[in-house]
């Protein structure tokens, strides 16, 4: 993870400040609003608001020759950082360290939440820059190609006319208020499944070019509520169906585009989420969102070194998401850090009567998923694995030489952060779990009518899907596969989906087993890759979407010389119980700063 350097000027606090008496604002005996920070940020606080501020270094000031046989000692004894048993000019510069305030330059590529926050709190950039400086990117990037022989990404199908007055509007309540948020003007991308009321949702399907609703997915609603700026909408393999990336939006009848990988051009960025994860990646935006039925977080992620995040089904509303299949969707982020992603999914969770299922998280989340990122997570951790995994070849599919070599490299990273890494007999009942295919078929007519009837534009006219086929405007490629989906019959949906379905009963009990499962070997987690050097691995994406249970994936290393295209990524996946996001997220965060792994696409530099 890059890091910079938060400065603060401590000598002229200390040189004013009374070194007399200690004290703390009033503020700190009572209840207050502050971001949601991560422990590094706010375990030195001295004022009770949750952060580190100027007010901490000024009582911090007045304390400085305070020493631990002092009545006074307990009120500051948190900061004394190096433990000598004194306040010194030392530990202030310590608690400066704890700021989110830089006021050093600022360079927008690979810069993550804290280093926006810190820089736009010290004034040295605003919401407004940072968001011009993202669409100028997209300008200047997205749709050209950077080289002979290159692909332009295609990754943004459409930018938001009110960004910029968005990012205007967190200006001004960060100048009037301070820092209310850790997403407060931070510049996001949508996959354009997602209902935005200031941009079109097409679902990268140009029969729905006009699909303007008048409101957000209840996601979005969370993102703008905490200040963030919706930048754009990224593409997507039409409709959520595959991992290709290509779709028909805002183009001819009959015409597609693929969205192209910013390591390698020539390959695709993975879907479904392809466009989310070709823009982060070049830093288009400072954070993006997908959604995942059978991989489409996890491919796009894995494929161009980010962090994503599968949560647990139940954990975010689908509400105002074009649907593929109900009974796996689900929607997370993707972002450059284990830090950004937890920060977005901060936002993005809670029970939402729009979608029942969210209910079943009541009493189970935490105040923020950024308390668990803790870089000795792995130490004393236990984290399984099952072979076939790693190496499908006892399957009877072949292994995959840069994955297993990631894979015994992410083993040793693991054992020597104090992990204890456990290999599994396979479960008799693991195969029939893992062969269990996405609802994307039974489902996608059935779930598809629903979001129809609640949301899609009156403008509209392809409204089933015999009349996106009959639009000519879609993959024309893909006309096969619309109309066996569209001839899946209300009882076959049942038998499949239904409260007694097939499908239904396998996921229930899948979710039952893999539980049992941690709790007999006694387990954190457990780990897979995500898939190979621009492909996927086995059936490994399909343990998640058969469980409904929650994945961070993240990078676990390159392939080399010798190796399939020298230079691309692959992941790790780490799978966690229902609802305990914040244990795979503090081990996905302990492995990033022992590793950091992830790499920035060299075809996008900085803008001069």
């Amino acid at each position: 993870m890059k890091t910079t350097t938060r400065t603060i000027a401590v000598a002229a606090i200390v040189g004013t400040a009374a070194a007399t008496a200690i004290s703390v604002p009033a503020t700190a005996a009572t209840e207050v609003d502050a971001p949601l920070l991560m422990p590094y940020y706010t375990d030195l606080d001295l004022t009770g608001d949750a952060q580190v501020t100027t007010v901490d270094l000024d009582v911090a000031a007045a304390a400085i020759g305070t020493v631990s046989t002092d009545a006074a000692w307990s009120e500051v004894s948190v900061i004394d950082v190096d433990e000598d048993g004194e306040i010194t000019v030392v530990d202030i510069a310590g608690l400066s360290q704890r700021m989110v305030y830089d006021d050093g330059p600022f360079d927008l590529i690979e810069a993550d939440v804290i280093e926006m926050q810190a820089a736009m709190n010290a004034g040295v950039t605003t919401s407004v820059e940072i968001t011009q400086a993202y669409l100028d990117r997209i300008a200047a990037y997205d749709t050209v190609a950077q080289g002979e022989g290159e692909r332009a990404l295609n990754s943004i199908i459409n930018t938001s006319d009110v960004a910029l007055d968005a990012a205007a509007a967190a200006d001004a309540e960060r100048a009037a208020e301070g820092m209310t948020s850790m997403l407060l003007g931070v510049p996001i991308a949508l996959k354009d499944n997602y209902n935005t009321y200031d941009m079109p949702t097409t679902a990268g399907c140009g029969c729905w070019d006009d699909n303007q609703t008048d409101s957000d997915a209840t996601m979005v609603e969370g993102l703008r509520d905490a200040g963030a700026v919706i930048l754009a909408k990224a593409s997507l393999d039409e409709f959520a169906y595959g991992f290709r990336s290509e779709f028909s939006a805002y183009q001819d009848a009959g015409e597609s585009t693929y969205i192209a990988s910013p390591y390698f051009t020539n390959e695709t960025a993975g879907g479904s989420s392809g466009g989310t994860g070709a823009a982060i990646a070049a830093n288009l935006a400072g954070i993006g969102f997908g959604t995942d039925t059978g991989g489409s977080i996890r491919v796009p992620s894995s494929y161009n070194a980010l962090v994503g995040i599968r949560p647990t089904v139940g954990l975010s509303s689908r509400d105002g998401i074009v649907p593929l299949a109900l009974s796996q969707d689900t929607g997370g982020p993707m972002a450059r850090s284990v830090l950004d992603a937890a920060v977005a999914l901060d936002a993005t969770i809670g029970i939402d009567d729009g979608d029942p299922i969210t209910a079943n998280q009541a009493g189970l989340t935490p105040e923020s998923y950024t308390a668990s990122l803790d870089p000795e997570a792995l130490d004393g951790a236990r984290i399984g694995y099952i072979p076939v995994m790693v190496d499908p070849s006892s399957a009877g599919s072949s292994g995959d030489a840069t994955t297993i070599r990631l894979f015994d490299q992410t083993v040793a990273t693991m054992e020597a952060e104090g992990a204890t890494v456990v290999e599994l007999e396979q479960p008799e009942w693991f195969l029939d779990l893992v062969n269990e295919q996405s609802g994307s078929t039974d489902e996608f007519r059935h779930d598809l009518e629903e979001y129809v009837d609640a949301y899609l534009a009156p403008e509209v006219t392809a409204r089933t899907i015999p009349e996106i086929v009959e639009s000519g405007r879609f993959v024309t490629s893909r006309e096969r596969t619309y109309n066996t989906r569209a001839a899946i019959t209300e009882e076959q949906y049942e038998a499949w989906a239904g409260p007694e379905g097939s499908h239904t009963t396998i996921l229930a009990q899948g979710k039952i087993d893999m539980h049992a499962l941690l709790d007999e070997y006694d387990l954190d987690a457990i780990m897979y890759p995500s898939g190979t050097p621009y492909g996927t691995q086995w059936r490994n994406l399909r343990l998640s979407p058969n469980t409904g249970m929650p994945t961070v994936t993240l990078p676990m290393g390159q392939s080399i010389e010798g190796e399939d295209l020298p230079g691309a990524n692959v992941n790790i996946e780490i799978l966690g119980r229902d609802y305990d996001e914040e244990t795979i997220l503090g081990l996905a965060y302990s492995f990033e700063q022992a590793t950091e792994y992830r790499t920035t696409p060299a075809l996008y530099p900085a803008l001069d």
